[in-house]
């Protein structure tokens, strides 16, 4: 599994650097590389959630959407922020559970 998650970023890096050496367009270069740190740095931050199962599954579920969200406006030029920006749905929602609820790992002493 670790494999392929490592083979599909290398894959979306080459897909960004091919589109760029064959349009030679800058803009969508540098908006991709922006999306595509947003995306992973929303997958890293959503390991936050693990805690809470079913936010967690959400999370894994949008951040592949989010991945498809990158793909189809590299392959079509469409940028839809709403999916690529959807993952941050689930990490607001764990946060203001811990903020109601407060965190059940603390040590009492």
């Amino acid at each position: 599994m670790k494999a392929l998650i490592i083979l599909v970023i290398l894959a979306t890096l080459a897909i960004l650097f091919f589109q760029y050496r064959r349009n030679k367009d800058l803009k969508k270069l540098l908006i991709g590389l922006a999306t595509f740190g947003v995306v992973i740095s929303l997958a890293v931050l959503g390991n936050m959630t693990r805690q809470v199962m079913p936010i967690f599954m959400t999370h894994i579920v949008l951040i592949i959407f989010s991945w498809g969200g990158l793909m189809l406006y590299l392959l079509r030029d469409k940028y839809y922020w709403w999916i690529i920006f959807s993952p941050a749905v689930t990490i607001g929602l764990f946060l203001l559970l811990e903020l109601l609820t407060g965190s059940g790992h603390e040590i009492i002493t």
